[in-house]
């Protein structure tokens, strides 16, 4: 063999084809030992100089920039010029007061920031994992984040590889690497050194990062970590991931744009409408002043962020944990949602549900790896015990077998492979415990499967009988070729009817069913071993067992929510067609009568196979996956073109993913959903949103909740409009009417932020309303104000101007003083707000429709405002602050009176709406 220079464990900047080096050179070259390990003190130092084994964190802003970037809006900078000149000019309260509103504004955003990016680490130490290591000859398990390059782990069945790794022992061990190759099946691993030209999927001596333990166990000398694994890699080279702008979001910055120009236009008019009547150039400046800080709706950057805050706690709560705010608001408009079928809409536990044996067919209840359910034949509860080749064949299906059946605290789980799980359940149902049966069954040999043979046996000893039998399981076809006979229901040997079997064979995986034959041999009499040349033939045929994973009950529900929703979902998988369409009936995905054939392309069932996709050119492809819900024997890579060509159809398209080939399409989606517990950290990373609990219903819920928040959003918006356009119109209309203005500055901020932060942020808690996922969904290019809110935002801006100004003039012409006057205004837009805030509750009905107690913090954020308001009017130091004075009994019931029009006549305006909508 030719000598392989070997550069010593401290050169960092080694480079290394570990596959193509013998187990002896791999660890020379790390100056590791297979028995004893590392000591605690070399890997301790190895720890220092290589870093953590977990992938490098992105590098985000400083904490001075995010902080600085919170003052990064259009509508701040006329704030922030409004307070310097206001200081310039020595208007220190007015000044004081507009600094320390933007102030409150960077701070909260700040916060809330920061505190995502805190729960997004803790997310990702939530979801580390363990490793088995060697460490001074002694194995223990530690934290997958303290391996080294050097290190010894043992891997078994059910683990995830901890970083990549040399193979340096292997019992017939399979991963499944799908996450990283896209490979659907598990790969058996061997430990000979392969070429060095050997592509990363061939590579069957090496176990990469993230990968998972199928089945079989094995010994392997860690020899890249963290960034330097293979996932590491291609982590750094997807892109870093662009700035997530929702429709509403851009809607927003459009709309603070064109109304800064608005404003600035107005303000500029005022100023000189009134200098040019003669006004002084500084009381016109300050009038100017006023009417942009009324204009602006100083709240809305807070309550955008706390209410899509809120609505990432309520996810939360509903196992959804979303990483980039902004796409909480995006949910709300999802038209498609693109998900996967294995763990996802399935239970990823493989569930017998059929078995043919003796000539007849029997159905088996229950789901999942729990023990429980029955046996029936035509829809009757039969006795299994009575079927002597049924018991045998699931005697078969229990001796013949390496998996393990746990029952924790969340319920039964498998340890090694699913298959064989889904065996030892069918088997227990029927009365049949592995316990029992090695005691009575012992097991002397094992020929593991071979994907040459397509079958595994298990030799076992019969005590009852002192008889010694060998039990296979495999693939129909590799079974039936070794049989010669079969068991009737009374253990009598009858002909075997190959074709008859055949037939049942095909009907069960027409049905999407996994089906596995299971055989006896009875010709071991004093065998101590079993191999492959006594096999050949002479075999006694058992019977089949036909399995499923079968689809979460939660899903099937979800779904008809998204359908009556008018979300369409799409399933995507590796799998076969039938097994797609088996499962996509069971979850009302198949509609039946619609479209079979576009583009000559035929639709079997509604399902389309990723070599189907491949042959149709662009305007083709994009027709027929607008009309197919159902996608089978899809290649990771050609998700990420599903989702482009739905996307260049008008949707917004949510997808779900959990491997590293997902990356590109759960990026490209507008909200890509990764899954929290088999997702990969770089599908993760590429994701908006982490499901801790991988089920397509949390997806339905999320998608509820963002619905909730838009309309949360909206009603905020709605809400609070109209104060800065009446603001705005009154200021307006003194300046061209030459009177005093009926509010200064100041007290338009004071009505601003604590009405906003004591009412409006207040329907950031509102519930989901009742119906809102009967809804279709929001179309994306709808403006954020409909004609009808604009019109009710004008409404109530009027009614707010004519209130205002109209009881301003009124206290005037009774002799109230200009501050008593100026202070009754700003009752009645305080109020006004206040009894309109309970018309926002509901944007079409009225608030007795969600319930007038439901939200009571907007009750609390009621009276507070109240009291609040009280001491604005009658305590001395706000008196001074600003500028106000105490009012009259009869000045407050023209108040109220004012503030209750505003709610009835908005109150009918809805009433006539609907009678309109529903005649």
């Amino acid at each position: 063999m030719k000598s392989v220079k070997v550069p010593t464990v401290s050169d960092p900047s080694r480079s290394a084809n570990w596959h193509a080096m013998e187990t002896v050179q791999a660890l020379e070259r790390l100056e590791a030992d297979l028995a004893h390990g590392l000591t605690e003190q070399e890997a301790a130092r190895r720890l220092e100089r290589h870093g953590p084994n977990r992938l490098a964190p992105k590098k985000g802003k400083p904490v001075w920039l995010l902080f600085l970037s919170q003052f990064n809006q259009p509508l701040v900078y006329i704030l922030l010029a409004a307070g310097a000149v206001t200081a310039a000019l020595q208007e220190w309260v007015d000044s004081a007061v507009i600094f320390g509103v933007v102030a409150v504004n960077a701070v909260m955003g700040f916060l809330q920031e920061t505190n995502a990016l805190k729960a997004i680490d803790a997310l990702a130490r939530n979801l580390s994992v363990d490793a088995t290591v060697i460490r001074s000859g002694t194995k223990r398990t530690v934290s997958a984040t303290e391996l080294v390059p050097g290190d010894i782990v043992a891997l078994h069945s059910g683990d995830k590889v901890p970083a990549d790794v040399r193979l340096m022992r292997a019992r017939e061990l399979q991963i499944d690497e799908s996450a990283l190759t896209g490979e659907s099946v598990p790969v058996e691993k061997r430990t000979a050194a392969l070429p060095a030209d050997t592509v990363l999927a061939d590579r069957a001596n090496m176990a990469y990062s993230t990968t998972l333990v199928t089945y079989g166990s094995g010994l392997a000398l860690v020899v890249e970590t963290g960034d330097r694994t293979e996932i590491g890699r291609i982590n750094q080279m997807i892109a870093t991931a662009r700035v997530l702008e929702t429709p509403l979001t851009q809607k927003i910055s459009h709309f603070s744009k064109r109304l800064m120009w608005v404003i600035l236009g107005f303000a500029a008019v005022t100023f000189l409408v009134g200098w040019q009547r003669g006004e002084s150039a500084l009381d016109m400046f300050m009038a100017s002043v006023a009417l942009a800080v009324g204009a602006i709706p100083e709240g809305l950057p807070a309550a955008l962020t706390i209410t899509l805050a809120i609505g990432v706690s309520r996810m939360a709560k509903r196992n959804a944990i979303i990483r980039k705010l902004p796409a909480v608001e995006t949910l709300g408009s999802t038209t498609v949602i693109c998900s996967d079928k294995t763990g996802t809409l399935t239970q990823n536990q493989m569930t017998v549900v059929a078995v043919y044996a003796d000539g007849e067919h029997f159905e088996v209840t229950g789901s999942g790896y729990a023990p429980a359910g029955e046996f029936r034949q035509a829809g009757t509860v039969i006795d299994p015990r009575g079927h002597g080749a049924l018991m045998e064949c699931l005697r078969a299906g229990l001796l013949c077998n390496d998996a393990r059946l746990i029952e924790g605290v969340e319920g039964w789980s498998v340890e090694g492979d699913p298959t064989e799980g889904a065996l030892l359940v069918s088997a227990r149902k029927a009365g049949l415990h592995e316990l029992h049966a090695g005691e009575s069954h012992p097991r002397l040999d094992t020929l593991p499967f071979e994907s040459q043979h397509q079958f595994m046996a298990t030799l076992h000893h019969d005590r009852a009988e002192n008889a010694r039998y060998v039990y296979l399981k495999g693939s129909a076809e590799s079974i039936l070729k070794r049989c010669d006979a079969a068991f009737d229901r009374h253990m009598g040997v009858m002909p075997l009817d190959a074709t008859a079997i055949h037939a049942q064979v095909e009907a069960m995986a027409a049905q999407g069913l996994r089906v596995l034959a299971f055989a006896r041999g009875d010709r071991f009499v004093g065998e101590d071993r079993v191999v492959h040349p006594t096999l050949q033939g002479g075999l006694v045929f058992l019977g089949l067992q036909g399995m499923i994973d079968p689809p979460r009950p939660e899903a099937v529900e979800a779904i008809a929510a998204c359908q009556r929703a008018g979300i369409r979902v799409k399933m995507i998988t590796g799998d076969h067609p039938g097994t797609a369409s088996a499962i996509a009936r069971q979850l009302g995905l198949v509609r039946e009568g619609r479209l079979h054939r576009l583009f000559g392309v035929t639709l079997r069932g509604r399902v389309l196979t990723g070599a189907e996709l491949q042959g149709l050119d662009e305007e083709a492809y994009r027709r027929v996956v607008e009309h197919c819900d159902i996608y089978a024997r899809v290649a990771p890579e050609q998700k990420l073109d599903l989702v482009r060509a739905l996307q260049a159809r008008g949707n917004v398209v949510a997808m779900t993913g959990d491997g590293v080939n997902d990356a590109p399409a759960l990026r490209q989606a507008d909200i890509g959903v990764a899954m929290g517990r088999a997702g990969t950290e770089v599908a993760k990373e590429a994701a908006a949103m982490v499901l801790t609990d991988d089920n397509f219903a949390t997806i339905e819920a999320a998608v509820e909740e963002g619905r909730g928040v838009f309309d949360n959003l909206m009603k905020f918006i709605t809400w609070t409009l109209p104060t800065n356009v009446g603001e705005g119109l009154v200021i307006t209309v003194a300046v061209f009417g030459g009177v005093a203005l009926p509010i200064l500055p100041v007290q338009i901020l004071w009505i601003n932020m604590s009405t906003a932060v004591l009412l409006g942020l207040m329907l950031a808690f509102e519930a989901n309303e009742p119906g809102i996922m009967h809804r279709r969904p929001r179309d994306p290019r709808q403006p954020i104000l409909t004609r009808t809110l604009l019109f009710r935002i004008f409404v109530v801006g009027l009614l707010l101007l004519v209130g205002a100004f109209g009881l301003f003039e009124w206290a005037l012409g009774r002799g109230d003083s200009l501050e008593t006057a100026r202070t009754t205004a700003v009752a009645v837009f305080v109020f006004g707000e206040m009894f309109y805030l309970f018309n926002c509750r509901s944007l079409e009905y009225s608030m007795f429709h969600v319930g007038v107690f439901s939200n009571p913090r907007l009750l609390v954020g009621v009276l507070a405002m109240a009291a609040l308001q009280l001491l604005f009017t009658y305590w001395p130091p706000m008196n001074r602050a600003f500028a106000s004075a105490p009012i009259g009994a009869v000045a407050w019931v023209l108040v109220l009176a004012v503030s209750l029009a505003i709610h009835a006549v908005v109150g009918i305006e809805k009433w006539m709406g609907r009678r309109w909508a529903n005649p």
